[in-house]
């Protein structure tokens, strides 16, 4: 039999484990600190003062913070009630006079608007309003027609101040002037607050803020040159009314409010229906042309939203 010779493995070295050498640990500081029993006892003392003091401050804080927050509450509702009590006083929700208006689009009857006049907030604007419905003035808004419609409200032409109507209104001795008309705005714009021209509210026009200032030009007289103004455009006559189909403050700065419809507002949402043309104030053409007064503007302005159909007051009057 064969015999194994097994020879022996050499033998491995042992192991070397290398100790890395580490710094000594750092002494451990010990502080010690010796107090007196008088130290000890101002520090106690100066601590529990400490801590009544911030107790005692917070709530004299907190209650001064508490007042000032309901004084200015207080302020705030004597403020609102002040302003709901002076919007009370200038609006007279109670229509002393009723008048109505029979409308007709393109010859077809539309309906009856019947408006409540407010004789004590706006004596002068409800006579001039009252007479022109019910014919007094010798004129009326009979036949005449709705010349411009918005989407916050219509406006109705009113009469001519020249012409058969300034003729027949001349006989009856009415006048068309808006002096008065105009003192009776500027009192209700100073002193009564908010919006005036609610949503259904009637108002006779008697002022036009848009128009331009007076145009300023060299005439020759007696062989001299003078310096005179040209009026450009024409201000209203006090016979235009408007009536809102919604709330509209840009027209408490041309018109007096004498009532409100108090039916047939659907009437007047069928006028707001009727289809105009374009308006065309947003042109950077039409902007330099009206402020440098030029007529052409003003006449193409007087297009601007009127009503393709014929909107027509087809008779009116007063109630009883």
């Amino acid at each position: 039999s064969a015999q194994f010779l097994h020879t022996p493995s050499p033998a491995l070295p042992p192991t070397q484990i290398q100790h890395t050498p580490t710094s000594p640990s750092p002494p451990i500081l010990k502080h010690c600190c010796k107090l007196s029993r008088r130290e000890l006892a101002i520090c106690s003392n100066s601590s529990l003062l400490l801590l009544l003091g911030s107790q005692t401050l917070d709530p004299c804080h907190l209650s001064k913070a508490r007042a000032e927050e309901n004084g200015a509450t207080t302020d705030k509702n004597d403020g609102q009630e002040e302003n709901s009590k002076g919007t009370d006083s200038c609006i007279d929700t109670t229509p002393k006079k009723r008048a109505f208006l029979d409308i007709s689009i393109n010859g077809e009857p539309t309906g009856r608007i019947v408006i409540g006049l407010y004789s004590d907030n706006a004596p002068v604007g409800t006579a001039r309003f009252s007479n022109l419905v019910s014919g007094a003035a010798g004129i009326s808004y009979r036949r005449k027609e709705f010349i411009k419609i918005m989407p916050s409200y219509v406006q109705h032409g009113g009469v001519r101040s020249y012409g058969v109507d300034a003729e027949l209104a001349t006989k009856t001795g009415s006048n068309l002037a808006v002096d008065s008309l105009m003192a009776e705005w500027e009192k209700s714009y100073q002193d009564c607050p908010g919006t005036k021209n609610l949503v259904g509210s009637v108002s006779i026009i008697v002022r036009d803020p848009s128009k331009p200032p007076p145009k300023v030009k060299l005439v020759a007289r007696k062989g001299k040159l003078e310096i005179d103004e040209e009026e450009v455009g024409k201000d209203p006559n006090g016979t235009e009314f408007v009536i809102a189909t919604k709330d509209s403050p840009e027209l408490d700065a041309s018109a007096l409010v004498v009532g409100k419809v108090l039916e047939g507002m659907e009437v007047v949402e069928k006028i707001g229906q009727v289809k105009t043309v374009q308006d065309n104030t947003s042109s950077p053409y039409f902007r330099v042309a009206k402020l440098i007064g030029d007529k052409r503007a003003v006449v193409a302005e007087r297009g601007f939203n009127r009503p393709y159909a014929k909107v027509v007051v087809m008779n009116c009057g007063l109630l009883e």
